[in-house]
């Protein structure tokens, strides 16, 4: 063993504790999988810049807020009580409201906060059915009913696979729901939040659209922001289009609004971790300068994608509207062995996707639906564009449709893959040279 304040070098810890090689590994293999050898098409991550992974891992890591009042509960926050409100402002400015929250640790706990806020036990509150894409939270067993929410599911237009206005219309007359929640997880052209919040107003209930997907296009400015079409409310993530670190995100239009639910969110986050508001602050700057070229070349390369497939053979949804107007692509796979089998077989070949359920899926088919969902935010990052759209769809092609050894795809993404992993695209770029200098400031202190 050794003393205290020495250290033999990485390479003789890992030798003298396995339990520390262990989780090294399992670490290191990971990071280099998802970073130089797959393909991630997942909706619910993205990359974060260089610059914005360094100052995740400065000092504050290990602090955290117990409120967001001026008086705070917990000592020492000189600086960061600064930051937070500045990178407060930064959020706010894109989405053009004054009250935007970042204390949710991710867009679960954004939406609770937000119905909770809304609503008592034996409310009502009419979503979107589980088939037009919603999330399992919003679901029968989700954060509705642990609040003793009721839920109604809005009309679904299978042709467009999207509220029917009309007939939502008369159902919010008839029930009088205290919210409206809009928004999907799987969501590929927007929903329609004007018309309905026009006569949610009318009988005095709110509108929640959650944006968890969609925030990097909205402040991209290529999907339009629900706050200016008549929402009280958007909740999101920090962590799928917006290339920030895992995180939750309310914005509001008016400061009573605000300051109720504002009020509530310490039930669910009494405290909050400050290292990942640097991060968000860092991504914002980035978006400022880049998000709309980078909004503009997720959605053509979401474009592209769904064409390439739909000419290889797959079957690929909403042909008839332009399939997308986001960064997803929804493909049926009910003649290829649906979902789950499908998924594991891309992700044997290195290939990241998503299972989703379609329209005419029963809700009971949910853990095995007949679609996937692919989405194009990461591999945008990493700086691919049309002709690596239409690679991707022939590497897809190989597994499902070709029925190739999906170890042999693999090394083929690989390959690949090895032209994309030393730059990512829409951030700032700093030299190696800055990085041991920022990690020397954020690990140890030193200037």
């Amino acid at each position: 063993m050794y003393e205290f304040g020495e250290s033999p070098g990485l390479d003789a810890l890992l030798q003298l504790y396995p339990d520390l090689r262990e989780i090294f590994d399992l670490s290191v293999n990971y990071t280099l999988w998802r970073k130089r050898y797959c393909l991630n098409m997942s909706a619910d991550e993205n990359v974060l810049s260089p610059l914005a992974i360094l100052t995740y891992l400065g000092n504050s890591i290990d602090m955290y807020m117990g409120d967001k009042s001026n008086e705070r509960s917990y000592w020492g926050l000189k600086y960061l009580g600064v930051l937070e409100e500045k990178v407060h402002r930064f959020m706010g400015d894109f989405l053009e409201t004054s009250y935007v929250d970042l204390r949710p640790i991710n867009d679960i706990v954004a939406n609770v906060s937000v119905l909770k806020a809304f609503t008592k036990p034996g409310d009502r509150v009419v979503v979107a059915p589980l088939q037009a894409g919603i999330g399992f939270s919003r679901n029968k067993y989700s954060i509705l009913e642990a609040l003793g929410v009721g839920k109604i599911e809005l009309p679904l237009n299978i042709e467009d696979w999207n509220i029917d206005v009309d007939k939502a219309i008369k159902l919010i007359e008839e029930v009088k729901p205290r919210i409206i929640m809009l928004g999907s997880s799987l969501y590929l052209f927007p929903h329609p939040n004007k018309e309905l919040a026009e006569i949610a107003h009318t009988i005095g209930a709110k509108v929640l659209h959650d944006v968890a997907h969609v925030l990097g296009l909205i402040i991209g400015g290529v999907w339009e922001n629900p706050l200016k079409l008549g929402a009280d409310v958007i909740t999101a993530s920090t962590h799928r289009t917006f290339p920030g670190p895992q995180g939750g995100l309310i914005a509001v239009v008016n400061e009573r609004d605000y300051e109720e639910v504002s009020n509530v969110i310490p039930l669910f986050t009494p405290s909050y971790y400050l290292h990942r508001l640097i991060a968000i602050g860092i991504t914002a700057v980035e978006m400022k300068i880049w998000g709309r070229d980078y909004a503009v070349q997720v959605v053509k390369n979401a474009k592209t994608l769904a064409e390439a497939l739909a000419s290889e053979g797959f079957k690929v949804v909403l042909e008839h509207v332009g399939y997308t107007s986001s960064h997803q692509v929804a493909v049926d796979v009910s003649q290829l062995g649906r979902s789950t089998k499908c998924a594991t077989l891309l992700r044997e070949a290195n290939i990241i996707v998503d299972k989703s359920i379609l329209p005419r899926d029963k809700p009971e088919e949910a853990r095995d639906p007949s679609g996937l969902r692919i989405c194009t935010q990461e591999v945008t990052r990493w700086g691919m564009r049309r002709d690596e759209m239409e690679e991707i769809a022939r590497f897809m092609k190989m597994v499902l449709i070709d029925r190739k050894d999906p170890a042999e795809v693999r090394q083929k993404v690989i390959e690949f893959r090895k032209e994309f992993i030393q730059e990512v695209h829409y951030g700032f770029k700093i030299t190696r040279e800055d990085e041991i200098k920022l990690l020397k400031i954020m690990l140890h202190a030193e200037v």
